[in-house]
């Protein structure tokens, strides 16, 4: 049997400073749940600061450079399907909706911005639990 490491992922939910939040759905070729939406996310890499990798995660992602980083919290993820473990370091990340536009084709088919009351559907499995963590009003 092969031995198990948690990974560490920064995940951030990009806003625009005015109560709407930049979703992205995954798209066929997604590591997990295509078609579904979610924020944004990356592996820390060796050597990294958290904030590092947002950043450059953020660049990639969604082709933005971010206005401001906010340290949320922290998750213990563990799933079943398929079977994974991160430890997810959340950011609150603020970018200017002029600058987004999808960076990863292959990740992602589609972009938006949504309001809490007004997400859409279908969710990420683990987008509730990380929009939990957001503050009212967003930092």
């Amino acid at each position: 049997m092969t031995a198990r490491t948690p990974k560490v992922s920064c995940v951030f939910v990009c806003h625009d400073g005015v109560g709407r939040l930049l979703l992205a759905r995954r798209a066929a070729g997604a590591r997990d749940e295509p078609g579904t939406w979610d924020t944004g996310a990356g592996a820390l890499e060796f050597g990294e600061s958290f904030e590092a990798a947002v950043g450059r995660e953020v660049t990639e992602e969604y082709a933005a450079t971010p206005r401001s980083l906010t340290l949320l919290g922290v998750r213990n993820v563990l799933r079943n399907d398929p079977p994974s473990h991160w430890v997810a370091v959340l950011f609150a990340v603020r970018v200017d909706p002029a600058e987004v536009a999808i960076g990863e084709p292959h990740k992602f088919d589609r972009i938006g911005w949504f309001t809490r009351d007004a997400l859409p559907a279908p969710l990420h499995s683990q987008l509730p639990a990380t929009l939990a963590m957001l503050p009212d009003p967003l930092p």
